[in-house]
């Protein structure tokens, strides 16, 4: 049975398509399609419900040093208010979650996992704790909503005093008045785009909405299906695949999982070899890296998808991970797993979609960078 997050019935009032998604029931979309909602976010911005991630907190003198032991990156400089990206990975060096975690203060930690790994995640991490940690899992006590795109700075300062607002990129604030409702909020998203996060209580989530929704459109017109001034309407899950495909952001379960490695997946800047022991750091030292993930630009006709074969001829040499049209960029683009041979800007490779080759060319990531 799945969970409706508490902004679910703005999501039917706005008229938005409701799938099951990470055990909830989130809107795919609204009335405006994926490519409007897609562009609002590039252009201007976009409201996004992502309730149904999950919350965790760390906290005591050894909230840190469990967090070092968990983790690739390392925290041990993070001072408060600050944000950081890591993978968790497994004894074997595959990745368990990629996480946000957030330091209040030195024995005070909110980290935020995926929403589909979020049991997984509660169960591994509490195999794994030791000393004077208080660990809790407060998924069910909190909401968040992203505004992302350009015009997320202007929006967001009609209903908050602009002094209590994170500047940096990965950095946050907590207990900010956003239109009245107590809200963490941080300069993070998963679009590309600048943008905040905002974490409030469930029986908040439909003010703020309605705050943030009235914000963005100074004309009255709040019922997301017109184009305004700062154009903030309602984005569902397909504008969030998309507008973090084109920003060439790996997405659990696709670019990582229990197999793939973070430096595998392209994301090895998080993994801090030097740091004090973690888990997985030695198989991450002494794994032979033969794949990567790179990113490919379909050059002939057609859309790829996830989980189709790259070939060199008659060779496979990977499997795609993500694919889909960038509505921004006007092409289509694919995510993949590559023998590291075959991996260089500018190789030339054939994808098979439903038994027909298309023609790629591996090329840099991001595909798009604001």
């Amino acid at each position: 049975m799945e969970k409706k997050t508490p902004l679910y019935d703005k999501h039917l009032q706005y008229k938005g398509k409701i799938v099951p998604y990470a055990g909830y029931l989130l809107p795919v979309q609204y009335q405006t399609g994926v490519i409007k909602e897609h562009m609002a976010v590039r252009t201007a911005a976009g409201l996004f419900d992502v309730s149904h991630m999950g919350e965790v907190t760390f906290t005591g003198k050894d909230a840190l040093d469990n967090i070092q032991r968990l983790v690739t990156n390392d925290c041990s400089k993070m001072v408060d208010g600050q944000v950081k990206y890591s993978p968790m990975c497994n004894d074997s060096g595959g990745v368990v979650d990629d996480l946000l975690i957030y330091r209040k203060n030195e024995n005070s930690y909110l980290v935020v996992v995926n929403a589909a790994n979020r049991h997984k995640d509660v169960e591994w991490i509490k195999a794994h704790l030791f000393g004077d940690v208080e660990f809790t899992d407060i998924s069910d006590e909190v909401a968040q909503l992203a505004l992302q795109g350009p015009n997320s700075e202007v929006i967001l300062k009609k209903l908050a005093d602009s002094s209590k607002l994170p500047v940096k990129y990965y950095t946050f604030t907590d207990n900010v008045s956003v239109a009245g409702v107590n809200c963490l909020v941080s300069r993070t998203g998963y679009t590309g785009e600048d943008g905040y996060e905002l974490y409030c209580k469930p029986e908040e989530a439909t003010k703020l909405w309605d705050a943030l929704m009235e914000a963005g459109n100074p004309k009255g017109n709040v019922s997301g299906d017109e184009e305004t001034k700062e154009g903030l309407i309602p984005c569902g899950l397909g504008a969030r695949d998309t507008l973090r495909l084109e920003a060439g952001m790996p997405l659990y379960g696709h670019e990582m999982d229990d197999d793939i490695t973070p430096i595998e997946s392209g994301i090895g800047f998080t993994v801090k070899i030097d740091k004090e022991d973690f888990i997985g750091k030695a198989a991450l030292e002494n794994r032979e890296l033969t794949r990567k993930r790179v990113g490919l630009s379909i050059t002939g006709r057609g859309i790829v998808r996830e989980n189709c074969p790259v070939y060199i001829g008659e060779m496979q040499i990977g499997t795609t991970t993500s694919g889909t049209h960038c509505p921004y960029l006007g092409k289509a683009v694919a995510m993949a797993l590559l023998d590291i041979s075959y991996t260089e800007i500018g190789r030339q490779v054939e994808v098979e979609v439903r038994g027909r080759r298309i023609a790629a060319e591996v090329v840099s990531l991001p595909f798009y960078k604001r």
